[in-house]
């Protein structure tokens, strides 16, 4: 049993690489068994099809993803300081080599992905990323840390920024070096009430 454990996790391991580094439609089930180096029958018993191993990969992701931020606003002393915890972890798990950032950019509501998946659920697992900045604004509003403001709509603006910096600096050559503490400035400086809690 711990050995058909080990093989599905080795199979789901080699996937998110492929997937991230190749995409969809160039990672194919004898790539992944390769990498893994475990029998290619075994990926169609565990995960059934190229599009639901996609999915499983990306839905991995985003729950390390998930955890990571969590992690990061948990014992922040203010909204404020949420938001921008939030923001800067947002920022180190997609450039951080272990966490297959790369399976999130070709998986999820931003992406192109093209298969018959279901995007319902991983838009419905993206939404929860949302919940937490948005709590965070709320935190911010009621402590007086952040200016007053839409927090879903303020939430959304947050987001894509992130998302666009990080596809600036993952997949262009134009980022320059200090483009993400330019943008955890920006958000600084957009929300910030200027009281309550120290700026970072």
């Amino acid at each position: 049993m711990p050995q058909t454990k080990n093989r599905k996790e080795a199979l789901l391991k080699a996937a998110k690489e492929l997937f991230g580094e190749y995409g969809y439609a160039e990672t194919t089930f004898k790539k992944i068994s390769e990498r893994a180096n475990v029998a290619l029958g075994l990926l169609t018993h565990h995960f059934g099809s190229k599009e639901k191993l996609f999915l499983a990969s990306g839905l991995d992701v985003l729950q390390n993803f998930q955890s990571f931020l969590e992690e990061a606003v948990r014992g922040t002393d203010c909204g404020y300081a949420g938001v921008m915890a939030f923001c800067r972890a947002y920022l180190d798990f997609s450039i951080d080599k272990n966490s297959n950032w790369l399976v999130l950019v070709r998986c999820s509501p931003y992406s192109d992905m093209k298969t018959g998946a279901d995007r319902d659920l991983m838009d419905s697992r993206f939404s929860r990323i949302h919940e937490l900045l948005t709590r965070q604004l709320e935190r911010g509003m009621l402590d007086k840390s952040l200016m007053v403001t839409d927090p879903m709509g303020t939430t959304q603006v947050i987001i894509s920024l992130l998302v666009g910096v990080n596809r600036t600096r993952v997949l262009t050559p134009y980022a320059p070096a200090s483009l993400y503490e330019d943008a955890l400035e920006f958000v600084s400086m957009a929300i910030s009430a200027h009281k309550g809690c120290d700026r970072i």
